[in-house]
This record gives C-alpha cells, sequence and structure tokens, in this order.
C-alpha cells in the first residue's frame, strides 16, 4: 500500500464515526427442565426422553463465545411437547410443537430479566439439503435435531 493511500484510509477513518457496538449478552448459566406431562404419549417419550439435556447442549454450544459468570441465567421449562408424522402433517390433522416458558435473570443486572412463552414448529425448522421430507418420521434423528436446533436458534436470538 503506497503511503498515500495509507494516509487516505487513517483519514476516513479518523473522521467517520465509530460504528456502534453491539454488546451480546453474557450467560453464565442454562438449565432446561421439562415437566414429563407434557409428552402425552409413549412414542414421543421414547423419541424426546433427552430432550433437556440436547436443548440445553444446543444453546450452550451457540453461546459459548458468551460465557461470563457475571451472566444472565436462562431457564427454560418445556411444558409441551407435540409430534406429528409427515402424514398427519402434510394433512394438517396435526402439527409437530415444543413449547416452554423461558425465564432470563441476572444477580448483578436488573435490567436483564425477562420471561416469555416461547413456541415452535417443524414447518419453521431447517432441514439439511437433500433431507427426504416424504420419509421423515418422528423418529428420525433430523426430525429431532431439526426442533433442537430451531428452539434453541429462538432462544438466543432473544437474548440480543
Amino acid at each position: 500500500m503506497s503511503r498515500y493511500a495509507l494516509a487516505a484510509l487513517v483519514s476516513a477513518l479518523a473522521l467517520s464515526p465509530a460504528a456502534p457496538a453491539f454488546a451480546q449478552t453474557e450467560v453464565k448459566e442454562v438449565e432446561v427442565s421439562i415437566d414429563l406431562a407434557a409428552i402425552d404419549n409413549a412414542q414421543a417419550a421414547s423419541v424426546w426422553s433427552n430432550i433437556a439435556t440436547d436443548l440445553e447442549n444446543a444453546i450452550v454450544a451457540r453461546i459459548a463465545d458468551q460465557v461470563d459468570d457475571d451472566g444472565v441465567k436462562i431457564s427454560i421449562d418445556i411444558n409441551e411437547v407435540e409430534l406429528a408424522n409427515s402424514f398427519q402433517s402434510a394433512m394438517r390433522i396435526a402439527e409437530s410443537r415444543l413449547a416452554g416458558r423461558v425465564n432470563i435473570s441476572s444477580e448483578t443486572d436488573n435490567s436483564k430479566f425477562a420471561t416469555y412463552d416461547l413456541e415452535v414448529s417443524f414447518d419453521q425448522a431447517y432441514l439439511p439439503a437433500g433431507t427426504d421430507v416424504t420419509v421423515l418420521t418422528i423418529e428420525s434423528p433430523v426430525y429431532y435435531a431439526a426442533m433442537i436446533e430451531i428452539f434453541a436458534d429462538r432462544v438466543v436470538e432473544k437474548l440480543g
């Protein structure tokens, strides 16, 4: 880079307003629990038996660079799991949904409190390219992962 180009770059940076820095919410702890009554049938219970741990891990993976001892605590109580097979979804008989109450709290910052209900459905989920939805069932790891991923994404998006 020529010294004129370098001087122009330095001048441009000095004259331009500083870009606002968007602070990410730091997180101290993530806790997910499930009300066993939320899983209302045996098939769903067998498929979704590790949902609390898997959802917790999915959220932690997304906020790994936001961990801090003074951060917020994210508590999620899953209160509804409704599973529909592909045929039911196609016929609009039933829809797969995952719902819960999300609480954000902080021991050090009184402005960092929130409680909201979050519900996601399978039709909002992102499937890997090439997934054949005609053979996808609720027992499929892809189906399960898609529901966990979309819920975790929504929780992290709301952190700001």
